[in-house]
């Protein structure tokens, strides 16, 4: 028989579900880049002393290597810091200061306006979301219009709508593939609709890719190339294109990349030349060396998918026992990506958070995937399986839905004594 939730408090844990972390056996996967990191020298294969400062775009052979992850050529790819986030907020603040080149002809072609001119400025932000890309809008000032999800990708007959009657409306974030934390696969039509909508001239889609190598399940899923998809339909510059080695190598000290249009890379390159004389280019030559191609970070990523697919297997069947009879609660089974998205009743998020906290549970806060943190629902919890081990996994899920039981059983319990 379950325990009950008195039961499960009664154990007095610790977890921490709350954020995407790779748990300590993957960081472990890529230990060489630390033990090894003499052996890969300073010089690069080119010959570029990785010590000096220069190369703001990044080694060439990053470059190339991102050009061979993100399908594009590689003077249209930027290999950069740590961090995919960095350069996504970058982009959103370079905007707002100088503006982004334009999709029109003659002489207001590369005369960025700055999207703060005038100061309302709105972003399309489909939900339930990643809370980071909220939040850089929230310390931007950038008002966030919420899109509804559907199974394969955002609701773009209401995307549509937006963009038709709101003239302020500057970009959209897009997760495309296993998207954070619905698992959402977007679908090739609606990738090509993106690209096609008509939107304001500089109108940029923040494609966060972050999540193209993080399979589940022995399908490697793909979304089109939303570059060329543009291209395509006459918006070259329409796509700012992210992605990281975060989650592939180390979290804290990995790579990441920017790919567009070459007149976006150029665009950037320029702002981002008075931010700094170069990235960490050691790092990168370290990187070359661990992931020599493709196929080696498609090898390691398996490793990493026999780590942690055990832990969402786990959230899946400790939810169907203890959750799969009651009423108006559901979750996703995704394919990839880092996240579960746990759905209850309306108006039981929040209290369902309490609860698994004196339990000893950390979890994202209910709301974190929407603007300004309010899910108009109290619907949505994000869960994140991947930092603990697969017995406190077990546990975790276990609490979570000892409270959702407990959260629902207070309101019958309520509803009957009329408070």
């Amino acid at each position: 028989m379950p325990m009950t939730y008195d039961e499960f408090r009664q154990l007095n844990l610790r977890l921490d579900m709350s954020r995407g972390k790779p748990a300590p056996e993957q960081l472990d996967l890529s230990r060489a880049l630390i033990d090894d990191a003499a052996a890969a020298g300073y010089l690069s294969p080119g010959g570029v002393d990785c010590r000096n400062y220069g190369h703001g775009a990044g080694l060439p052979e990053m470059r190339a290597f991102g050009a061979e992850l993100l399908g594009v050529p590689a003077t249209q790819v930027v290999a950069a810091g740590n961090s995919s986030l960095e350069l996504m907020h970058d982009a959103l603040a370079f905007a707002m200061l100088h503006g982004v080149p334009a999709d029109t002809d003659g002489a207001e072609a590369g005369r960025p306006k700055p999207w703060s001119k005038p100061d309302d400025v709105a972003f399309l932000c489909p939900v339930p979301g990643y809370d980071r890309h909220f939040a850089i809008c929230e310390s931007l000032g950038v008002r966030m219009i919420a899109v509804p999800m559907e199974d394969d990708g955002p609701d773009l007959d209401f995307v549509e709508a937006q963009l038709r009657r709101d003239s302020a409306i500057r970009g959209m974030w897009c997760v495309p593939l296993y998207s954070n934390p619905t698992g959402a696969i977007w679908s090739a039509e609606k990738v090509r609709r993106l690209a096609a909508l008509p939107a304001a001239a500089d109108f940029r889609l923040f494609w966060d890719d972050a999540y193209r190598f993080h399979h589940l399940t022995a399908t490697r899923h793909a979304t089109p190339d939303v570059l060329a998809a543009c291209a395509d339909a006459g918006h070259p510059d329409r796509a700012l294109v992210f992605a990281s080695l975060s989650k592939v190598t180390i979290a804290g000290g990995a790579v990441a990349f920017l790919a567009s249009s070459p007149r976006n890379v150029a665009w950037w390159t320029r702002q981002m030349a008075i931010r700094t004389i170069g990235p960490d280019k050691l790092n990168q030559l370290r990187h070359l060396r661990f992931l020599p191609d493709r196929a080696a970070l498609e090898a390691l990523m398996e490793r990493h998918r026999a780590l942690i697919q055990p832990k969402f297997a786990a959230v899946q069947e400790t939810f169907r026992d203890l959750l799969g009879d009651t009423p108006d609660v559901s979750w996703n089974a995704p394919a990839g990506g880092y996240f579960i998205s746990l759905y209850v009743p309306k108006g039981f998020a929040k209290r369902t958070v309490e609860l698994a906290a004196q339990a000893g549970l950390v979890l994202t806060p209910a709301g974190a995937a929407f603007p300004h943190g309010r899910d108009p629902h109290d619907s949505h919890l994000r869960i994140a399986p991947t930092f603990p081990s697969l017995d406190e996994v077990r546990l975790a899920a276990q609490g979570i839905a000892l409270s959702v039981l407990r959260a629902m059983e207070e309101a019958r319990v309520g509803a009957r004594v009329g408070v």
